[in-house]
């Protein structure tokens, strides 16, 4: 986060932390997205009959990308898995390995 301010002014990334703060995702990749955003937000025009202030970065809300990308995910489609097929090899081999253990205590 130290390095943050290399690449971003400093009112963009004290606006991405004090949003960070209220939504309570206390990470860097937060605070870089957040100011980020924040940076594009000055860097655009407002939008006519909205006032330069209610842009949609001062929300507070933070998304995290592993919860995006699970969201997003396709329907996973495939049979559940099978283990039958080593269940029968179990059952082989405690019959095989029974009998032998048998005849050596004969």
């Amino acid at each position: 986060m130290l390095l943050l301010g290399r690449h971003i002014p400093h009112e963009h990334l004290v606006a991405g932390l004090a949003t960070v703060l209220r939504a309570g995702a206390l990470t860097a990749d937060a605070v870089a997205l957040e100011a980020r955003k924040a940076a594009q937000a000055d860097d655009v025009p407002p939008a006519s009959g909205r006032p330069a202030g209610s842009g949609s970065g001062t929300s507070g809300t933070v998304t995290f990308l592993h919860e995006w990308k699970l969201a997003h995910l396709p329907p996973d489609t495939r049979p559940l898995p099978s283990v039958a097929p080593y269940d029968q090899l179990l059952r082989r081999r405690r019959a095989s390995g029974g009998a032998h253990r048998e005849e050596e205590a004969q």
